[in-house]
């Protein structure tokens, strides 16, 4: 069976920076950063998470929080106990237009108990983060981006991902078509050919699909082919080559998907990222 996330994390990769490590008493304020999500470890105490004011839930396992995009938030924790936490500052690559990232919703919340095959990695990296030892912050910001791997395994595996990207991912037969068009961005795509890639007929596919990831087939494609646009911009690499790579036959052609999708020409868009 085709890999549903190779393509994915090979073109738009998470790369993380843990910050924090220890315990964590009475009140701390997380900032929102531009292009920065986070992701904690509780492994010891009790947790008041707040959003905007208002509490969204209590931790009193050990668990994880996950927030895939900037987003202010408050813990609350025993003054004098307090709460042991470990803390990665992550960057999907893309920002706001990584397709992982952006499909995922606020914050996820997981039990760690809850989530198979995490034991070996969390066991580590509770070990080597609260050690002192040699390598110990390029280890444990590795073992955090294995974690988000596995993260990402459990929400499409046990149907917590239904919809959007993850929940076609997850889908027995649309994610044939999806990783079909993530890994060969370039092939003449039709829904005919797509459909029956996922081996179902052509309206059952283009319904499911739609249903599931809230736009048609040939919308996603326009997405996926533009994001990869926008990283070969970022790599510096020539308009005419990455209209090649990703489908389009001619820049002309390109421009105007990149245009209708992101809002700008290649060019503008390229002058607003590097500025």
């Amino acid at each position: 069976m085709a890999d549903r996330l190779e393509a994915l994390l090979d073109r738009f990769p998470v790369s993380a920076r843990m910050f924090h490590t220890g315990t964590l008493c009475g009140i701390n304020d997380l900032a929102a950063e531009a292009g920065t999500g986070q992701l904690h470890f509780v492994r010891r105490g009790v947790v008041e998470v707040v959003h905007d004011g208002t509490t969204a839930l209590r931790i009193d396992t050990p668990s994880l929080l996950l927030y895939p995009r900037p987003m202010a938030h408050r813990f609350i924790t025993d003054p004098d106990t307090g709460a042991d936490l470990t803390c990665a500052n992550l960057r999907f690559e893309g920002g706001a237009a990584n397709p992982i990232a952006a499909t995922l919703p606020a914050f996820v919340y997981l039990p760690l108990a809850d989530i198979e095959g995490l034991d070996g990695v969390l066991g580590l990296l509770f070990e080597e983060a609260f050690e002192q030892r040699c390598g110990r912050q390029a280890l444990v910001d590795r073992l955090f981006e294995v974690a988000v791997i596995q993260i990402l395994r459990q929400l499409m595996e046990t149907g917590q991902a239904q919809v959007g990207l993850l929940g076609g991912l997850a889908h027995p037969r649309l994610r044939l078509a999806l990783v079909a068009m993530h890994e060969r961005p370039a092939q003449a795509w039709s829904l005919d050919t797509l459909a029956a890639e996922a081996g179902m007929s052509r309206s059952v596919f283009a319904n499911a699909f739609r249903d599931t990831l809230g736009c048609t087939p040939g919308a996603y494609l326009q997405q996926w082919r533009v994001a990869l646009a926008q990283r070969a911009l970022r790599q510096g690499r020539p308009l005419k080559r990455i209209a090649d790579e990703v489908g389009y036959g001619s820049e002309a052609a390109l421009s105007r998907a990149f245009k209708a999708q992101s809002g700008a020409s290649p060019r503008q868009w390229r002058q607003a990222d590097a500025g």
